[in-house]
């Protein structure tokens, strides 16, 4: 299908799966970066993002400094300045609450936003990960109830989840290939259309919204059962005083043998997503057995890490009520400043309680981010103290490089949760 001429595009939430998408499109359309956050705004429109998601010198290339310019991006905090778009695209984060339930308030209120400014012909297309049905049934409405539109006359709907991965610098929006769908057959097609122009990988349309959702949410699901599943044999194995690493390599000698690692499930998708799928599937009055048991399973590494820590303590003769331990990394994931859902938290939480005083470093986490979400205290530049404890709970690459031996008392340990560093550690998750 050809698209019209005049496709004017706005994005509404720039943060890790926002700003790149826009960035992608801003390479040949007119977009305007919608965010209610204005320091990130300002900060994007002078070149810089805090995610280092997109490279300063690649934002900048894209960027104009009106949004009447025709192609490239403009951020803006301004609703009036997306109301001449026909593509509105909403990335904005759906997380659970405390009680691991889904929390769709950002997806309520952004589309409040892009109704307010609906007009007669656009299409509102969604890419954060819900449950099937959300974007029908929970997020259509709002939009029809605030514009005073007809779905599917007058407006209609497209849903194409985001498949970002934070910090990964191979695998970027164009490259990986994209799911689409709309909300009529016709509407599908001018969805697919609009992401086959910029992604290079190449799109696969799905049959309905529906689909598409449901596709999106099994992914991260997958990925967290296979993950629970290693988890279950690192505590098995580690029982049996086998190697669980030794093991996993053994095995994946076979050529389709899964490569999933033991390891800390947080960040905002595969920590959460499965949460989506379970409550939607109970309202339908079924309950996941496997999903939520893997969840369970991965929840609670955080303390068992901290307990394998202390029995080595407790081994190499190491004090453990007011030893001092640093903890190198609290961002989810390597080479990447994101700090939601961290479940190094957990880690750190239950070290605390043995009575260990937990020093945290990592160069990459924004310092007021982690004292808002959780109440601690982070370092930015490396301590130049000694420590009872060093345990690497993120692989940032700068880490790789550092002299643990500058930083060990004579008597102390290395615990290495990402198992990178070989025969340094003296036990590994």
């Amino acid at each position: 299908m050809k698209l019209e001429n005049n496709v004017r595009i706005a994005v509404i939430g720039l943060g890790y799966v926002g700003l790149p998408l826009a960035r992608l499109f801003a390479t040949k359309y007119s977009v305007i970066g919608f965010d209610i956050n204005e320091s990130r705004v300002s900060s994007l429109q002078s070149g810089t993002d805090s995610t280092l998601e997109v490279e300063d010198d690649v934002l900048q290339k894209v960027l104009v400094k009106s949004k009447d310019e025709g192609k490239g991006l403009y951020c803006t905090t301004s609703i009036n300045d997306i109301k001449d778009c026909n593509y509105y695209i909403i990335t904005v984060p759906t997380p659970v609450d405390r009680n691991n339930r889904p929390d769709l308030t950002p997806l309520y209120k952004s589309s409040e936003t892009v109704g307010k400014v609906l007009k007669k012909g656009d299409v509102v297309i969604y890419e954060s990960t819900v449950y099937p049905g959300v974007t029908e049934e929970q997020c259509v409405p709002v939009l029809e109830k605030v514009s005073g539109l007809k779905f599917n006359e007058d407006f209609f709907a497209g849903y194409s989840p985001e498949r970002i991965n934070p910090g990964d610098k191979e695998h970027t929006v164009e490259k990986i290939l994209k799911v689409t769908s709309g909300s009529t057959p016709e509407i599908g097609l001018k969805v697919d259309a609009l992401y086959k122009s910029v992604i290079t990988a190449g799109t696969h349309l799905a049959p309905t919204i529906k689909v598409a959702e449901a596709a999106k949410v099994i992914e991260n699901s997958q990925r967290d059962i296979n993950i629970a599943f290693v988890n279950e044999l690192a505590k098995i194995f580690n029982l049996m005083n086998i190697d669980t690493q030794e093991v996993l390599t053994a095995a994946a000698t076979k050529w389709n043998f899964l490569p999933f690692k033991p390891g800390l499930v947080g960040g905002h998708c595969i920590g959460v997503d499965p949460y989506y799928l379970a409550q939607r599937a109970q309202e339908f009055g079924y309950h996941p057995e496997i999903i939520l048991a893997g969840r369970r399973l991965n929840d609670s590494m955080g303390e068992y890490v901290a307990s394998q820590i202390v029995k080595l303590m407790i081994k190499k003769g190491i004090s453990v009520n007011g030893a001092n331990l640093l903890m190198l990394g609290i961002t989810f994931k390597e080479n990447c400043p994101d700090v939601r859902n961290t479940k190094i938290v957990d880690v750190i939480k239950a070290l605390k309680d043995y009575g260990i005083m937990v020093t945290v470093f990592d160069p990459l986490a924004n310092i007021e981010e982690v004292e808002r979400e959780y109440k601690l205290e982070t370092v930015n530049i490396l301590p130049k103290e000694k420590f009872d404890a060093l345990v690497l709970g993120v692989a940032h690459s700068e880490f790789l490089e550092i002299d643990f031996s500058n930083l060990q008392k004579d008597k102390s340990l290395i615990y290495d949760v990402k198992g990178v560093l070989g025969s340094l550690a003296d036990n590994r998750l």
